[in-house]
C-alpha cells in the first residue's frame, strides 16, 4: 500500500512509498482510514523541527474509519464497526501513571503516527484499547478531529473546570484554539478569543461559532475590553493556544487574581521570559496541558455527539492521500483551519 512516510530527520525527506499493509494480532484493531487531519506537529516533522518521531515512520494520527480485521484477543469491536483511535499504541503499563491512565505521561509510550506507523495510509492498526466507537450522528470526517478535540477537553476539562459563570480568554485562533473555545462554551462561560492581524478570518470564524468577544490585539486594546467585560477585574480562565510569549505575558496580566492560566500550546524555544513576576503577585495556578488520555475521549466524542462542536465550519478542504504534499503545503501557507487527507 501508499503511504506517506518520514524517510530521515531534516526538512522534507517525505514521501509517497510502497510499505506493507498492517496485519493484526493480539489485541490489535485493523482500520481502513477515511480521513486524517494534519496536525501543527505533522508540520514540525516535516520542516525536521519535532524531534519526537523516529524514522523511518508513516506520520498521520487524527483519524477516523471502518475496522476491516480484528485480532484474536478483541472483544469489543467487530468488523464494521465506524471508529476513530487515540495515539497511544503502547505503553509500560506498569509506572503511576498508566495505573491512572495518564498515558499521555508514560515515559515508554510509544504513539501512532511518531513511534509506529500512523494513519497516512489506506490502513492502520491500533490497539483495542485506544478505539473509540463513533456516535451514529457523527461523520468520519468530523470524526478526524477528535484527537485534537480531545486535546482542548483535556485543558479546558479536565486540567481545570469551567462553568457559566467564568469568563475564559483564548489566545490563538488556530484550529486548537477554535476547538477549546467552542469546548468552553459549551460549558456556557462568556468568551473572548484573541488573535493578531492576520488571524483575521479564524477570528471571525470564532464569531460565527458563538464567541462573544474576538479581539485582534494589534488593533485593539484587550486590556481595556477584559476590564470592561470583568467590571476590572481579569479573566477567570485564560487558555494559551498560541504558543507565543509576549501572548502568554499578556494573558498573565489579565488574568484574575488567584484565576488560572492553561498552556497549552508549544513554545518554539524550551525556556522563555515568562513573566513569574504576575504568577506570584496575582497569586494565579499556571497548569501545563499536555495532549489526552481516554477519558478526553469519551468527552470529546460526546460533544461531537451533541453538535456542539461545529466541525463541518472547521474544515476548509480534503485532499486524496496521492495530493498530500499540496495539503501539506496549504496548511503551512496559512490560510485554512482544518485541512483533512482522504485515504
Amino acid at each position: 500500500m501508499k503511504a506517506v512516510v518520514k524517510q530521515e530527520p531534516g526538512y522534507d525527506k517525505m514521501d509517497l512509498l510502497d510499505v506493507e499493509e498492517p496485519e493484526v494480532s493480539g489485541d490489535l484493531v485493523k482500520i481502513k482510514v477515511a480521513f486524517t487531519g494534519i496536525c501543527g506537529s505533522d508540520i514540525h516533522t516535516f520542516k525536521g523541527e519535532y524531534k519526537n518521531p523516529k524514522t523511518p515512520v508513516t506520520l498521520g494520527h487524527e483519524f477516523s474509519g471502518e475496522v476491516i480485521e480484528v485480532g484474536p484477543e478483541v472483544t469489543k469491536f467487530l468488523v464494521g464497526d465506524r471508529v476513530t483511535s487515540e495515539t497511544t499504541f503502547e505503553t509500560c503499563g506498569e509506572c503511576i501513571y498508566c495505573q491512572e491512565k495518564d498515558y499521555n505521561l508514560c515515559a515508554h509510550r510509544k504513539g501512532i503516527g511518531t513511534q509506529v506507523n500512523g494513519s497516512f495510509a489506506p490502513y492502520v492498526v491500533s490497539r483495542e484499547e485506544s478505539c473509540h466507537h463513533l456516535p451514529e450522528n457523527v461523520t468520519f470526517q468530523a470524526a478526524a478531529l477528535t484527537e485534537p478535540l480531545a486535546c482542548c477537553v483535556h485543558a479546558a476539562l479536565e486540567k481545570t473546570t469551567v462553568t457559566s459563570e467564568d469568563t475564559v480568554l483564548i489566545f490563538g485562533p488556530g484550529p486548537i484554539g477554535l476547538l477549546l473555545a467552542q469546548v468552553v462554551k459549551a460549558q456556557g462561560a462568556t468568551v473572548i478569543l484573541a488573535g493578531i492581524t492576520k488571524d483575521k478570518p479564524r477570528l471571525t470564524l470564532g464569531k460565527e461559532l458563538g464567541m462573544d468577544y474576538i479581539v485582534d490585539t494589534q488593533a485593539e486594546d484587550l486590556s481595556a475590553v477584559i476590564m470592561k467585560v470583568t467590571n476590572g477585574y481579569g479573566a477567570d480562565k485564560v487558555f494559551d493556544c498560541s504558543g507565543a510569549v509576549p501572548a502568554v505575558n499578556e494573558g498573565l496580566a489579565l488574568t484574575k487574581k488567584k484565576g488560572t492560566f492553561v498552556q497549552v500550546g508549544l513554545f518554539a524555544e524550551q525556556k522563555n521570559k515568562i513573566d513569574e513576576e504576575a504568577i506570584i503577585q496575582r497569586e494565579i495556578e499556571y497548569i501545563g496541558s499536555r495532549s489526552q488520555k481516554p477519558s478526553s475521549w469519551e468527552k470529546a466524542l460526546d460533544l461531537l455527539a451533541q453538535g456542539a462542536i461545529d466541525a463541518d465550519k472547521m474544515i476548509t478542504k480534503i485532499y486524496p492521500l496521492e495530493d498530500w504534499r499540496d495539503a501539506f503545503e496549504t496548511v503551512m501557507a496559512g490560510n485554512d483551519i482544518k485541512v483533512l487527507v482522504q485515504s
